[in-house]
């Protein structure tokens, strides 16, 4: 595509079509893409291009600074070096190490592959125990993911994007997936002698399982340690006590029970279907639970031993107490006041069940379909309340609470907030209209489908989602970016909603408005 680009930049062909057509047939000629070079459409008397204003022009980039004798021999760059460009995904300084992770297997095919056993559960259900303990028996190299984490934002404190990482995980919110799948290719690469692996506290949903198998490999068997939240909070406290590590305050607590308790059953039985997992109740004795463990790893790992697996499939209730029917409040019993206080997050007491009356509508489609402006009119007509996710946003943002700073340093690094946070906005903006409106209209949200998952599992359940189905070129038309910024928008857009409106579509909530 670069190689491509080059050529039409350099020729400006009357014809593109024709010209593309006959750089394709060259490419077959070739014997296919891997042959074609960045220079491979641009002939030699065209490599140089002329100085910009007159002026002198940049020396080509070599490998080493040049001597004046022209007989020195020198290597040019096959290929160019990377923009270097700040985003949370991406740090100039890993730059060339993320390149080459990307461009490579982790593993040498030729040679036998280590057993991968992956440790999922929820904060305090014991991971770390189990995992160590799992390594040692068998002779396996351990990994921790949240250790991998924070020894690599202790060790880059002065890096931007590893301070935004180290606020997000003091909030309670999940690390950036491909940031944290590079760090542990990054540390698997450097391993690759291994028997087996134990890796703990990856994946955390199943977003970040399918990215683990296709980036990595699929595991030889997943532990999952199921406990009840009631001891899980309790284990937390006593840790946060002990270690006073900073994912382990009150709010961030909280927030990962959350994130557990969304997750865990969605990516439970994505790994039953693949049979991979093995369950157990981890409300026990710890060498109680690693008898069972121990004796599932021989039969599953190693057939010449005899044993007897645990469970494979999840009982649910070890995982969520009588109480929990809805994944939204934990009760933290005297120490809400100390909470808030820490985080500046409003507290929106217990209005599960009024919010889950309420009449919800969303206002779905792409940049520039009008949602804004239909929800203002429908507002009006209906006695609605309007909530947009950008003007939360920009509220809170003007409140310089802790939280408008955590979305700053997000915005300023062009990523998009993370949905917890802007679920929690939606949350705090409906629960102070109850009582004096007829319903809401939510534009902006969800934008994919975790999102909505996420909104039914802590809100409720939409009465009616509209879809303002608008053509490309009419948003396109209608945009003030520039053409190629509103085409990604678009593209980036209809990929994220495709899967989400047929999800409500499914579901006879759905109607779609030309």
């Amino acid at each position: 595509f670069q190689s491509l680009l080059n050529g039409l930049m350099c020729y400006k062909p009357d014809d593109p079509i024709e010209y593309l057509e006959s750089c394709l047939q060259k490419v077959k000629e070739l014997g296919g893409p891997e042959k074609v070079k960045w220079d491979t459409f641009v002939s030699p008397e065209k490599k140089t291009l002329p100085p910009l204003n007159g002026g002198q022009s940049r020396r080509s980039f070599f490998r080493n600074v040049m001597p004046d004798n022209s007989n020195f021999p020198y290597r040019r760059y096959d290929r160019l070096p990377p923009i270097q460009q700040f985003s949370i995904e991406s740090d100039t300084d890993l730059s060339e190490t993320a390149e080459l992770i990307e461009e490579y297997d982790v593993f040498d095919p030729a040679r036998p592959r280590p057993k991968i056993i992956l440790v999922i559960g929820g904060p305090g259900s014991g991971k770390g125990t189990q995992s160590v303990k799992i390594a040692e028996r068998y002779g396996f190299n351990y990994i921790s993911v949240g250790e991998l984490l924070r020894k690599k934002i202790h060790s880059t404190s002065s890096n931007r994007k590893w301070s935004l990482i180290a606020k997000i995980i003091t909030t309670g919110e999940l690390a950036p997936q491909e940031t944290t799948i590079t760090e542990i290719k990054q540390r698997l690469m450097q391993i690759p002698d291994e028997e087996g692996i134990v890796i703990d506290g990856f994946p955390r949903d199943v977003a970040q399982a399918i990215s683990f198998e296709d980036q990595i490999c699929t595991p030889d068997l997943v532990v999952f340690l199921a406990c009840s939240s009631q001891r899980l909070k309790e284990r937390l406290l006593k840790r946060a006590e002990q270690q006073g590590r900073p994912d382990d305050n009150l709010k961030a607590t909280q927030r990962r029970l959350m994130n557990f308790k969304q997750n865990a059953i969605p990516l439970v039985k994505y790994f039953q279907e693949k049979g991979l997992i093995i369950t157990f109740d981890a409300d026990r004795d710890e060498e109680e639970v690693f008898s069972d463990i121990s004796s599932a790893v021989d039969n599953k790992l190693f057939a010449n031993k005899e044993t007897a697996a645990g469970p494979n499939e999840l009982d649910c209730s070890l995982i969520m107490d009588s109480g929990d029917a809805v994944y939204t409040e934990f009760d933290f019993e005297d120490q809400e006041e100390d909470q808030s206080s820490f985080s500046g997050y409003e507290s929106t007491g217990d209005f599960s069940e009024d919010l889950r009356k309420s009449n919800i509508i969303f206002l779905v489609g792409g940049p520039g379909s009008g949602k804004g402006s239909q929800c203002e009119r429908l507002a009006k007509k209906y006695g609605f309340t309007h909530l947009s996710t950008s003007d939360l946003l920009q509220n809170e943002l003007l409140s310089l609470s802790e939280r408008s700073k955590l979305i700053k340093d997000i915005v300023e690094c062009g990523e998009p907030v993370p949905g917890g946070i802007v679920l929690e906005l939606l949350k705090e903006a409906m629960v102070s209209k109850l009582g004096d409106t007829k319903g809401f209209l939510i534009d902006g949200y969800p934008q994919e489908l975790k999102d909505a998952e996420e909104f039914e599992s802590k809100i409720g359940e939409p009465k009616l989602v509209l879809c303002l189905d608008c053509s490309a070129e009419t948003i396109s038309s209608q945009s003030s970016e520039n053409t190629e910024t509103t085409e990604d928008r678009i593209e980036s857009c209809y990929q994220a909603s495709n899967p989400l409106i047929a999800y409500y579509e499914s579901r006879t909530q759905l109607c779609k408005v030309n």
